[in-house]
């Protein structure tokens, strides 16, 4: 019996287009961090934070992953940054290949910080590498406090982990110290962000850590 290794050979290819893909923007000296999370953890809304703190001191471009819709990427552009969307038509991950397309539509030369919203789920987006600086995840308050150890991969690949919706945590049971202690038990180096969209919180902390990183990395190219 003959066996196909599918997974394999997806993966072989797609790595073989990302490494290209970070060549190319690490050659033009932008910082690029790839956003997930499960739907509705609010990761748009910490986009469009991040995006209104930063935009005045960095040029600023966005990859709209999502299966169908282009709401997301509605809002993003409502924020007056340059944004891509792009449609898997079902999958639920971005890959190599499809950031490629997108990194074609965009204007390189005018971009500090790239940032790759890609599609709502814990677990696929988490194994294909896409060309990032950075992974970071995000997880709502709502979404209880197991998810970590549930999808481990994704939280163990992750350089930044944002709790949202801190301002509702008073009527869930998420336990913060069950989450702190599954980040760490899964990735003791992960930096931990606790953030609420709607009362303004830890966004300001987020984004001096992520002008850090961006400079860091512009710095080390010169």
């Amino acid at each position: 019996m003959s066996e196909i290794k599918v997974i394999t050979n997806i993966l072989s290819t797609n790595e073989e287009i990302t490494t290209k893909n970070k060549q190319r923007l690490d050659e033009k000296g932008i910082y690029v961090a790839n956003l997930m999370s499960s739907p509705g953890s609010g990761k748009t809304s910490i986009l469009e934070k991040i995006i209104g703190t930063l935009k005045n001191e960095l040029k600023i471009a966005v990859i709209e992953g999502d299966i169908y819709t282009t709401k997301d990427a509605e809002r993003i552009e409502a924020q007056g940054v340059e944004v891509v969307q792009i449609n898997t038509g079902g999958a639920c991950h971005l890959d190599g290949d499809m950031i490629k397309s997108a990194l074609d539509a965009l204007n390189l030369d005018q971009v500090d910080f790239l940032v790759i919203e890609n599609v709502g789920n814990l677990v696929c987006p988490a194994e294909f590498e896409i060309g990032e600086d950075i992974k970071i995840s995000v997880l709502s308050t709502t979404e209880g406090n197991d998810k970590p150890l549930k999808y481990p991969l994704m939280f163990e690949k992750s350089e930044a982990v944002i709790l949202n919706k801190t301002d509702l945590i008073e009527f869930t049971n998420f336990s913060k110290e069950e989450f702190y202690k599954d980040i760490k038990a899964l990735n003791v180096n992960a930096k931990i962000f606790e953030t609420s969209c709607v009362k303004e919180q830890g966004i300001e902390e987020l984004c001096g850590w992520l002008k850090e990183k961006i400079e860091a990395k512009k710095e080390k190219l010169k």
